[in-house]
């Protein structure tokens, strides 16, 4: 899109027992340190440059009552560790130069073999936590259950387990026991149990910067060729095990792992296997031991990271939507949305706008995809003129300067998009006068929907006139939260606001972005609203522009 005087260009692309299934009713200030500088010495993590691995080093295990496990070269697989983010290589490499084992693992190793950018890295080594507290000035042990450690270098953090923490988790907490796969020796042997804990065979994989191997011992890499998701235990037991503890009764879903599920699905385009879809549909409405935090923290990966529209797709294919998001889950009933629709859902649409400009490595803060979630629910209880919706998204933009807004609105001489439920047929607003009074009411319509998407009266009547969906009035918005949404659209109302600056330009800064900058986040929902109802194709890739 291009605005001129704004600064918007266009998109960028950038044993066992059966389940009981149970339906519950109701359903940082960052602080900046330094890490000890430390010397590489030889054999340590640079740039480039590691050796190939011999194909004797490659092991297979040809027993076929247990699961295949194998020794890859990293090279072979394209990874190299100018891969791995710097603050990870000073990490690895103080370790390593005391001497303890040090691996990457989990999605990382993933994303590294699919040429994607992780969105963290996760370490596991042979040392104890308080060897790890001693290797760096600046670290810190949390978690009380499961302790790690966490790392800081400069604005980053990088988490740090230990294989001995890790060991007495998988003692006390996992029922299920794979065969020790033979021709295991006792590093593979510590390495495989580590990996026995993983949620995903696709996240159970292990990678040595050193050895410049890749550790597969839970069948990984076959299911990233195949594009699965596949749980490395049985589904149906994995989703009723993460909490890692045994509750009096089996009543309590494990709704954060198929939360994770659906969101590397959405992110990496995979498909489930058929034993983990039917175990997330038929555990879909239960409701698990999960704080409401937790359950807005799991939400945020699945909207804030770049798969939003993919994600909401699959929680509305696999019965999520309706227990978590009741009132958009009204909506898809309400336009007869089907999985593979494209074009007139405004809700997907509008989050594969906010998607374009969102990666893993660059988040939003929550209070955007909130907020988009309130502005279409303002829409769809009041359909507006497109002219309204435009000067709207521009006047948040600018602060609420609604006269500036005005103005650059009417001079748009690019055709919306007329596929919308949500966007009336031009009205009659010749007077700025009339268009500024229709936008301080759409601002007034935005706030009482935040209101409705927090009242868990209003949440619980959004899916009453379909009986066949699980009841849920499950409101997981703080009041915080949304409070910071209510700021950003308040100035609608109230006029401009005294020495706020417009963001000029269309340069994202996405750490403060990801922090909640009020600026950035008006100015990205500006973006997302005004790609949405006036779309770059339009009129053969031209932008709507001023006249």
């Amino acid at each position: 899109m291009a605005i001129a005087g704004l600064g918007f260009a266009s998109r960028s692309h950038f044993p066992f027992r059966p389940p009981l299934v149970y339906c519950i009713r109701k359903v940082r200030h960052s602080r900046s340190v330094a890490v000890e500088t430390l010397v590489e010495p030889d054999g340590l993590i640079k740039d480039e440059g590691h050796n190939p691995v011999s194909s004797r080093e490659r092991v297979d295990n040809s027993d076929r009552k247990a699961p295949d496990w194998k020794k890859l070269s990293s090279k072979d697989l394209g990874i190299t560790t100018s891969m791995i983010a710097k603050p990870t290589r000073l990490v690895l490499n103080g370790l390593r130069k005391k001497g303890y084992d040090v691996y990457l693992v989990g999605g990382c190793v993933r994303d590294l073999i699919l040429k994607r950018t992780p969105k963290d890295f996760d370490i596991i080594t042979s040392a104890e936590l308080k060897e790890v507290m001693r290797t760096f000035s600046r670290c810190e042990i949390v978690g009380r259950r499961f302790p790690i450690c966490h790392v800081h270098v400069d604005d980053t953090i990088v988490e740090v387990s230990s294989f001995s923490t890790s060991g007495r988790k998988s003692h006390r907490d996992s029922s299920y026991v794979f065969r020790r796969p033979p021709g295991c020796d006792e590093h593979d042997y510590i390495r495989w149990r580590n990996c026995l804990q993983r949620d995903f065979t696709i996240n159970g994989l292990m990678f040595d910067p050193y050895a410049n191997l890749v550790y597969d011992y839970m069948g990984g890499m076959e299911d990233i060729r195949k594009a699965k998701v596949r749980t490395v235990i049985p589904a149906s037991t994995s989703f009723l095990e993460d909490c890692g503890e045994y509750f009096v009764a089996i009543l309590h879903v494990n709704f954060a792992r198929i939360l994770r599920a659906v969101r590397i699905a959405a992110r990496l385009g995979f498909r489930f296997t058929r034993e983990t879809a039917h175990s997330v549909k038929d555990l879909s409405c239960s409701v698990l031991r999960l704080d409401k935090g937790r359950l807005l923290m799991e939400m945020n990966y699945l909207l804030a990271f770049g798969s939003a529209e993919a994600s909401l797709r699959l929680l509305w294919k696999f019965g999520l939507l309706e227990i978590l998001l009741p009132i958009q889950a009204a909506y898809f009933v309400s336009v007869g949305f089907r999985r593979r629709d494209k074009r007139y859902n405004m809700l997907l649409s509008l989050f594969s706008n906010l998607d374009g400009l969102l990666a893993p490595d660059r988040p939003c803060h929550n209070s955007l995809w909130v907020g988009i979630l309130a502005f279409h629910k303002a829409l769809l209880d009041q359909p507006r003129d497109p002219l309204v919706v435009a000067a709207f998204s521009l006047a948040v933009h600018s602060g609420g300067d609604l006269l500036e807004a005005v103005n650059i609105a009417r001079r748009i001489n690019q055709p919306h998009d007329q596929s919308y439920h949500e966007l009336l047929e031009s009205q009659n607003l010749d007077s700025d006068k009339a268009l500024m009074d229709e936008v301080m009411d759409l601002a007034a319509s935005v706030k009482a929907a935040l209101c409705k998407m927090t009242d868990e009266y209003f949440v619980s009547q959004a899916m009453a006139e379909h009986p066949q969906a699980p009841y849920s009035d499950l409101v997981f918005i703080p009041l915080a939260l949304s409070l910071r949404v209510s700021r950003v659209f308040e100035c609608v109302r109230r006029g401009k606001e005294k020495g706020f600056v417009p963001k000029r330009g269309s340069k994202i800064d996405y750490e403060r972005l990801a922090l909640g900058s009020l600026q950035e986040v008006r100015h990205m929902f500006a973006r997302v609203v005004f790609d949405t109802i006036y779309p770059i194709n339009m009129n053969q890739g031209d932008s709507p522009t001023p006249t």
